[in-house]
């Protein structure tokens, strides 16, 4: 197992590539299930949890070649229809495959989906969505056995209790797709990655209407075809390294990247006094001057993104003055918390609320990442600490950042991975 080693105090300057992103990339490649045909996906990561829905795929007896970024999926004549559980139980967005399984071949037994350990995720909502549309779904053994002879469409409202869920409104509008007549979903994710889902379903010939809207209209077709499609920018990826740049009081470049899909965080950094503007073919971020707390809520798209949360943690926690986190999305996500304050900081956890008063700086220290956006929040809180930070754990990061330690050598960082003693 590796760690990553970050000797802090450098300042982040220059331009950083943002890749594929990660939450559009798995349910486009589970999508990829619905048709005989061959698909073409360009722009795709090398992350860990890509590798992963790549095995799911040729388990179930698909063909897949990888050429650097660019996927070929050949789906033709697959007739395996189980998810097992030696990899479904590494990542909770595996479970994207059970709309396309039951839309294509009728039937699916998917694993129960693991992931990070953030709190409570039910897939209550994924199966309420299905079963409205005449699946029916029953748990053995730890495997969900979905079968459904017809599916029909109908009107489905998928609210749940943090709001709307992102792979539910993936996995019904993907089944939907193949279900006959309108499928109305109300209450669907808003978020990019699930628009950008629904823009490779269209190119597959689906017909689909307000991706990107609470309101999603499915007209079910009779077959889908093979289709090229290059993934959107991954807007986490981009929010991280845009604090890293406010941490690190540095400029940096973030090419590919849309302004227009982190809206939210970068009003509260504007807020906060962080420069950001839009530049040819990505977004421009400097830090002027000294920067001013600020208070958060995550909140469905387009609110500020759960995923962001403990990233903004780290920059609030070194910048001066009293701010207030409250996450609605995951209420105990904030595992990072405890590890942030080894390095100094000053967080007070109070129910669903971080109140954090900023210090003057963070010191180096062994600390250990719990989940994927936790890791990166000390990474960032690394960047910034006085003397060597060993981050434990790092393969959460490996399966949402690409080339993350390279990428940072290249801004300015000193970091580098190391094995762990035994």
């Amino acid at each position: 197992m590796d760690k990553l080693v970050i000797e802090g105090g450098r300042r982040l300057c220059g331009t950083v590539t943002i890749s594929g992103a990660k939450n559009a990339c798995l349910p486009i490649l589970a999508a990829t299930l619905l048709s005989d045909d061959r698909s073409v996906i360009r722009n795709i990561p090398a992350l860990k949890d890509m590798s992963t829905m790549l095995r799911i795929l040729k388990n179930l007896g698909v063909r897949v070649q990888q050429d650097g970024d660019t996927v070929k999926v050949e789906p033709k004549g697959y007739s395996k229809y189980v998810a097992p559980y030696e990899l479904v139980s590494t990542m909770r967005a595996s479970i994207c495959v059970l709309g396309p399984l039951l839309a294509k071949k009728g039937h699916a037994e998917v694993s129960f989906p693991g992931g990070c350990v953030i709190g409570p995720r039910p897939i209550d909502i994924h199966l309420k969505g299905l079963t409205a549309l005449g699946a029916k779904i029953k748990v053995e053994k730890g495997y969900l056995i979905a079968d459904a002879k017809n599916l029909k469409g109908t009107h489905i409202y998928l609210g749940g209790h943090f709001g709307s869920s992102v792979l539910a409104t993936d996995n019904v509008m993907m089944a939907a797709t193949l279900a006959k007549g309108v499928t109305i979903i109300e209450n669907a994710a808003c978020e990019p990655e699930v628009a950008d889902l629904a823009v490779f379903l269209v190119k597959m010939g689906a017909k689909i209407k307000g991706h990107g809207t609470p309101r999603i209209i499915v007209e079910g077709v009779k077959k889908l075809h093979g289709a090229e499609h290059t993934v959107i920018a991954d807007r986490i990826e981009a929010g991280t390294y845009m604090l890293a740049a406010a941490i690190t009081k540095g400029d940096v470049t973030l090419k590919n990247a849309k302004l227009e899909h982190m809206i939210a965080m970068v009003d509260k950094l504007r807020e906060s006094g962080l420069v950001i503007k839009n530049v040819p073919n990505g977004i421009r971020v400097k830090y002027v001057k000294k920067l001013k707390p600020t208070d958060m809520t995550t909140l469905p798209y387009p609110g500020f993104a759960t995923d962001m949360q403990a990233q903004f943690m780290s920059l609030m926690a070194v910048t001066d003055g009293i701010s207030v986190i409250t996450e609605k999305i995951y209420p105990e996500r904030f595992i990072h918390i405890s590890e942030l304050n080894r390095m100094g900081a000053n967080i007070l956890l109070e129910g669903p609320c971080a109140i954090i008063k900023g210090v003057k700086s963070l010191s180096g220290a062994p600390v250990m990442a719990s989940d994927l956006r936790a890791s990166a929040a000390l990474v960032l809180a690394g960047l910034v600490a006085k003397g060597k930070t060993d981050v434990h754990r790092i393969y959460h990061l490996d399966r949402g950042y690409e080339n993350l330690e390279k990428k940072l050598l290249k801004l300015g960082a000193k970091v580098w991975r190391e094995k762990e003693r035994s």
